[in-house]
């Protein structure tokens, strides 16, 4: 199990480096652009939960693609039962009540969360996705996809982890980057909340990546032993 203040420092020093992937940066900003534009409806949920609205908003991305029809909790519509994890989630009477529902009821249980520093929110971000990178040493791609701090490697079926396969979706770290470009209050947010957070949260250098015959191990313990 990997602890969550290693991941925590580890996803701090990360953040204070990472820089945009320049092939994929005009996705990144078309993207921010249109989750900053609907602020004041995260800011809505993010008033009834404490979770930043930003960060309710690169859930929103990556679980939904920002389909207003589609959960937070993990994408499925949220006027019908969910079918996939967590399932048995709504009927609900609005994305908002879905969204609330799915911040304060469903894990990783956002709304409980107290760390929102950049490492504090990237670790509870990728909670969103499982820990199994974080167990391997290497960079999550539901956090880092389309930053320099992210290559390859991908789970693309439970417990199957392929050190080649590269995650094509954008990864939350910047997706919160590119909204900072071009919403001061996401970076001043952020920046906050790094003030407040603790010593263990304090971006130094970054992880470094293990070697590719590490990798291919643990791919292999973990087909075998499942995620």
């Amino acid at each position: 199990m990997a602890s969550l203040e290693a991941l925590t420092a580890a996803n701090a020093r990360r953040w204070a480096v990472a820089r945009l992937v320049s092939a994929r940066g005009g996705a990144f900003r078309d993207n921010a652009r249109r989750l900053v534009a609907a602020r004041s409806k995260y800011a809505g949920v993010a008033a009834k939960t404490g979770v930043p609205w930003f960060a309710i908003a690169v859930i929103h991305e990556r679980e939904a693609s920002q389909r207003w029809d589609a959960s937070i909790a993990q994408g499925d519509r949220w006027d019908r039962v969910s079918v996939h994890v967590p399932r048995g989630r709504g009927p609900f009477a609005s994305w908002d009540a879905a969204a609330i529902d799915a911040l304060t009821d469903c894990a990783p249980h956002a709304a409980r969360w107290r760390d929102w520093s950049p490492g504090g929110l990237l670790t509870l971000l990728e909670q969103y996705n499982g820990l199994g990178y974080a167990a391997m040493g290497i960079p999550s791609p539901y956090v880092w996809a389309g930053t320099d701090q992210y290559k390859s490697g991908k789970y693309v079926a439970d417990g199957r982890f392929d050190p080649l396969a590269v995650d094509q979706q954008l990864g939350c770290a910047g997706l919160l980057l590119a909204m900072a470009e071009i919403d001061a209050s996401v970076a001043a947010g952020l920046q906050r909340a790094k003030s407040a957070a603790p010593p263990h949260a304090s971006p130094t250098t970054p992880a470094p990546h293990p070697p590719a015959w590490v990798v291919a191990l643990l791919s292999l313990v973990a087909r075998v032993f499942g995620r």
